[in-house]
């Protein structure tokens, strides 16, 4: 199989020895219908594997399903996984397939397996053994056809010693290991990967990308990375949107990379305030300079348009609007006529200053309207995981989607 054809199908970068390990593993496993353990830290990428798994075994034209067993509350996650019948509980309304129901023929992939409550592991040996399970309030087996792949990111040995996983259920699923290694175990693919974030982020946002002299190159291969890919496309997104200068000095990038290996905490101001720093939170500051550098490019770009008599009327109320909200021209409201852009006026009246929730909530709400209440869209587009989003949403109070 060609390693190469893998990656740009799938979006792996990197030639690294150990991580082309893992992927002939993957693809040799593929054609068989073995149970795979996929193991490495958090923000590594295993995610990729039961995708190249599936895609390169004979059950890739039928159903794939990914289920993080860490997002789903316990007491609902028998019914998720095996389904249930009308009445088991309350609130079903009506009998529901689980996903090794919906998934039979294919594949599913459970992330952070280790998290599955103890109930639910028995569960799930039972369908490895004998391809059997019983939707809750159900008294008659069913059969699947299905196969799993598993991940986690915790030391499985160590949750077997402490009683929190069955070690029987370890052996089934461990029948074969792919062990993802760390980013600092692959340094040749840092800079690669680097340059590959700073180059979306230029796409996305339109800006030049920014790019790191000898010095810097040498401080990004040789720091630990204790969040992995992860805390390295953070680091890229956060210089890209934060310095002005696009070559990157040692000096500056020292700034991002905390000298435990932890997330940066460099303070970030706001209003002349500091910024929360909670991943989720600075992240989404990160996310409100990308969109306010797009909206200055877009201003600049209408304001070219109509000094050179091109423009559109259309452009023209958007440019004032956009002076208005910033405070440097008087707002409609002053000269007696209406605003079209009412909702930046609101927000920058000093008397309304928000706290930090509603903030955030304000900046959840706008994007689950972007994307039509798609929660992974609109985690995607506030550059946080999905599990971060849900979490999120019960914390704020956030209803209506």
């Amino acid at each position: 199989m060609d390693l190469i054809a893998v990656k740009q199908r799938f979006g792996i970068i990197g030639n690294s020895e150990a991580m082309d390990r893992a992927l002939e593993i993957a693809l040799r496993v593929a054609p068989t219908d073995l149970s795979v353990l996929v193991t490495g830290e958090s923000g590594v990428g295993k995610e990729f594997f039961p995708q190249v798994i599936h895609a390169y075994s004979a059950r890739k034209h039928n159903k794939y399903i990914a289920v993080n067993c860490g997002a789903i509350p316990e007491g609902t996650i028998d019914s998720e996984l095996f389904g249930h019948e009308k009445g088991s509980f309350t609130g079903a309304t009506e009998s529901r397939k689980g996903y090794f129901e919906e998934a039979d023929g294919g594949t599913i992939f459970l992330d952070e397996v280790a998290e599955l409550p103890q109930s639910t592991q028995v569960r799930l040996l039972r369908v490895l053994q004998t391809g059997e399970f019983i939707r809750v309030g159900s008294s008659k087996t069913q059969k699947t056809n299905v196969r799993v792949v598993a991940a986690t990111n915790i030391n499985l040995q160590t949750a077997i010693r402490e009683g929190r996983f069955r070690e029987d259920l370890y052996y089934r699923l461990n029948t074969v290991p792919i062990a993802v290694p760390a980013l600092r175990q692959r340094k040749e693919d840092i800079y690669t990967l680097f340059r590959k974030f700073a180059s979306d982020v230029a796409i996305q946002y339109r800006m030049p990308p920014i790019t790191l002299d000898a010095q810097a190159r040498n401080m990004l291969e040789s720091y630990y990375w204790r969040g992995n890919i992860r805390q390295l496309k953070n680091v890229a997104e956060q210089i890209s949107a934060i310095e002005e200068s696009r070559v990157i000095t040692a000096e500056v990038l020292q700034r991002y990379l905390p000298e435990d290996g932890s997330q940066t905490t460099a303070p970030v101001y706001v209003g002349g305030q500091q910024a929360p720093t909670g991943d989720f939170e600075r992240e989404l500051l990160y996310k409100m300079l990308f969109d306010m550098r797009s909206e200055m490019s877009d201003i600049k770009e209408m304001l070219h348009e109509i000094l050179s008599g091109r423009g559109t009327p259309e452009q023209a109320e958007r440019i004032a609007g956009f002076l208005q909200a910033a405070n440097i021209i008087p707002a409609p409201a002053e000269t007696g006529q209406p605003s079209a852009y009412a909702e930046s006026e609101e927000v920058t009246e000093p008397e309304k200053e928000l706290t930090k929730e509603e903030v955030l909530r304000n900046a959840i709400i706008k994007a689950l309207r972007r994307h039509n209440g798609r929660r992974k869209d609109a985690a995607k587009d506030l550059f946080i995981s999905e599990r971060t989003l849900y979490r999120k949403i019960k914390e704020l109070g956030i209803n209506e989607y």
